[in-house]
């Protein structure tokens, strides 16, 4: 087995695939003995996966003319310049802010209603949040469920609905707790959930005027999927990566909780 010191960089080379076969093993047991470098791993393979779902519609997209001509020099110098900073703005807003406007990237879509710019949006949003928070151990929420209480009148005066936190025991999930997220012009509350085998799920919810709408999506990738609904002035997608119809039942049994709170 390769023995030898490891570092940061070493953590970027296995995402990227680069890390030789045989430096491997001794790369693991190195992970596990350095349990900050482990959670750098964790939260670097989560940005990579919400920069793909962010990107995803523009990967295999042709390079465009004007961005060639750019890296070979044919472009006078003031104006790539400009170009590549407005390029890194809006890849690094993506990134940091988890907003999916890009869309385009699910397959699987199981449309109960029209296919609009809100829905896409909505899942996009949520499998992205999802993705970055479900990995974090210290830090994927706000407010714990053990605070309950304020959590729910923090995140209703924030967003601008009354919500609850739906009580998903009988589905086999207990409350981790939540937090703010952006959402487009708005924002968004993040309800995060656990098993007893510790499968997480989340909850991400938006003040939404669309018109109702409801179905799934799913990325192109064994990852994550969305289960959402756009009703009674607001828009919810529970998202995991659950089997299909176990995902959905929560997902009913959620939609139940939160009308019925905006009816209490």
């Amino acid at each position: 087995m390769i023995r030898r010191d490891f570092s940061e960089r070493d953590i970027h080379m296995a995402l990227d695939g680069e890390l030789p076969a045989d430096e491997r093993v001794a790369y693991e047991t190195w992970l596990d003995s350095n349990p900050e470098m482990k959670a750098k791993s964790v939260r670097y393979t989560a940005d990579r996966t919400a920069l793909r779902v962010a990107f995803a519609v523009v990967l295999d997209e042709p390079v465009p003319a004007r961005l060639r001509k750019a890296v070979l020099g044919e472009t006078p110098p003031m104006r790539v310049a400009a170009r590549r900073s407005r390029w890194w703005l809006a890849a690094a807003a993506a990134a940091v802010l988890a907003v999916g406007g890009l869309g385009g990237y699910f397959a699987g879509i199981d449309h109960l209603g029209q296919e609009d710019q809100a829905e896409d949006q909505l899942a996009e949003q949520a499998i992205a949040a999802h993705v970055i928070y479900a990995a974090e151990q210290r830090h994927a929420v706000e407010v714990p469920a053990s605070d309950r209480d304020h959590l729910q009148t923090w995140l209703s005066n924030r967003v601008g609905l009354k919500l609850v936190a739906p009580d998903l025991t009988a589905n086999g999930f207990q409350l981790v707790g939540g937090r703010l997220l952006p959402a487009g012009q708005g924002k968004a509350a993040m309800l995060l959930y656990q098993d007893d085998k510790g499968e997480r799920i989340s909850l991400f919810v938006t003040a939404e005027s669309s018109e109702n709408a409801k179905g799934t999506y799913a990325s192109v990738e064994d990852g994550p999927q969305a289960v959402y609904w756009l009703d009674k002035g607001y828009g919810c997608a529970v998202v995991g990566s659950l089997p299909h119809e176990r995902l959905a039942d929560v997902a009913k049994s959620a939609y139940t909780q939160l009308v019925n709170g905006l009816a209490g």
